[in-house]
């Protein structure tokens, strides 16, 4: 068996997928394109909060944080629910392209709704407003998001073609992605200026946008529903596998060592990042566009332009290392390029050369999309081994363990970003802001990514699972159950 000590294996030919091994190209667009959920019904509204209820309606930013953290409480309810009710469904469609048919259809009528508020509350108010609904949306993303991600570690059983599977769907994340940059130019757009006060009403703004994607959304979830095969069900699951239980879902999961080590790494990763999201929108308007909120907001959709770009030529890239080195090695590369790009922040936010920022964004992305890609693909390679120690096939127990635990570590993050917004010495009701507090605003940016990005390597250097190890436990499941 390879250790964690052991060097990076070239992946040797015979992983290379057959032809009965590939997964059909519309089914994995069809699959990517369950990223416009995930990215609208999971972050959308992270991102919409702070110009609505923090610009707008002027709730102070802890309160902001706070209520982002508190809500992602319901989510040790809802992901392992959703992810044992998944993996203990037998219906003619399946077990996951049910929930997701639905979950989706809900999501998308949802999504306008948690800016269904009157202008006239206190910020109180605001506050267990955002705290009640966003739960309530969460409950019904995970009903989406559990069956969705299950599905994609169990597309195919062969070590590159799951690396091209989440290669396409990373690809097609950079859309939405997109409409989340320019979500803050929406709302903030001039178009929707009150004809009384002379402001722009950004609640109006927020409202019309949430609506326009939330009717794709509906739309994407009846085409994955469509589109999209479930390989294990019929040969492995239905016929043979017995029910799981609830314990399963979380203490038993976290028994394999491999999703350990794994999930610590994507821990690690997504705290450091989520923690200064925000920081990045205020260095943009109150650093290099000195307090103009309406240039800033465009100046973060062109960012968000220049992050597909790149993000999207990051997926052949780190594909290729992929290809020919592991998984484990090139994820090596991405987080000492993600240390490298988080550096150079420091001098790519400036408001001497405006533009150098969208450069910063897209670096960001480029390694972003090479990391999310080759996240998922090891995931499902845990999959594999945690069926040869148990003899099931659990993708909803481990994406409810690891979707639970992650969410729990980037709400944290995103919680003391407002924690960490207010000690910069931030005043929302400044346009321009002292020294002292965009000194704060740029050191934090660049520094708190990198601890994260260091614990991250330090995790992936317990993950085991080198091609040449996979390739033994395919032949050792095969031998025992057959081939899928």
């Amino acid at each position: 068996m390879a250790t964690p000590e052991a060097q990076d294996s070239p992946a040797p030919n015979e992983v290379s997928p057959s032809s009965a091994e590939r997964v059909p190209m519309g089914q994995k667009v069809a699959y990517g394109m369950g990223s416009f959920i995930d990215m609208w019904g999971n972050w959308l509204y992270v991102g919409m909060v702070w110009p609505v209820f923090g610009f707008y309606f002027h709730v102070s930013s802890s309160l902001i944080g706070l209520a982002l953290m508190l809500n992602r409480l319901f989510d040790a309810f809802s992901d392992p629910l959703f992810g044992w009710w998944s993996d203990n469904c037998r219906t003619r469609w399946g077990r996951r392209r049910p929930f997701i048919l639905v979950g989706s259809i809900l999501a998308g009528i949802g999504l306008p709704l948690l800016f269904a508020v009157p202008r006239d509350w206190s910020e109180m108010q605001y506050f267990w407003w955002m705290v009640g609904s966003s739960a309530l949306y969460i409950t019904i993303v995970s009903c989406v998001m559990m069956p969705y991600n299950s599905l994609g570690y169990e597309m195919t059983p062969n070590y590159h073609e799951r690396t091209q599977i989440f290669a396409i769907k990373g690809a097609i994340q950079k859309m939405p992605e997109v409409a989340m940059f320019f979500a803050s130019a929406f709302v903030t757009w001039s178009i929707w200026q009150d004809a009384d006060t002379g402001e722009t009403d950004y609640l109006r703004g927020a409202q019309i946008y949430t609506t326009i994607l939330g009717a794709i959304m509906i739309v994407v979830g009846i085409f994955i529903f469509k589109a999209t095969r479930e390989r294990y069900y019929e040969g492995v699951v239905a016929q043979k596998q017995q029910k799981t239980k609830v314990a399963e879902t979380l203490w038993q999961s976290i028994r394999c060592k491999p999703f350990r080590a794994i999930l610590a790494m994507a821990f690690a990763y997504g705290m450091g990042t989520s923690m200064v999201g925000t920081l990045g929108y205020h260095c943009t308007i109150y650093y290099v566009c000195s307090g103009d909120q309406s240039v800033g907001s465009q100046w973060n959709g062109y960012m968000g332009l220049m992050g597909m770009v790149m993000g999207l030529s990051g997926v052949p890239v780190f594909g290729w290392i992929s290809h020919r080195i592991g998984k484990r090695g090139a994820m090596k590369i991405v987080q000492f390029s993600a240390i490298a790009v988080f550096v150079s922040t420091w001098w790519l936010y400036t408001p001497e050369i405006v533009w150098l920022q969208m450069l910063a964004t897209g670096l960001i992305a480029f390694t972003g999309a090479g990391f999310h890609m080759l996240d998922g693909s090891m995931m499902a390679d845990v999959l594999d081994a945690d069926e040869l120690e148990t003899g099931k096939r659990r993708e909803g127990a481990f994406a409810a363990c690891r979707s639970w635990i992650l969410k729990v570590g980037m709400a944290a993050g995103i919680g003391l970003s407002g924690v960490i917004l207010d000690a910069t010495g931030f005043d929302s009701e400044l346009q321009i802001q002292s020294a002292e507090t965009l000194f704060n605003i740029r050191f934090y940016l660049a520094a708190i990514p990198i601890v994260g990005l260091i614990v991250a390597l330090f995790a992936l250097y317990r993950f085991n699972l080198t091609p040449v190890r996979m390739a033994e436990i395919r032949a050792a499941l095969e031998a025992r159950r057959g081939t899928v």
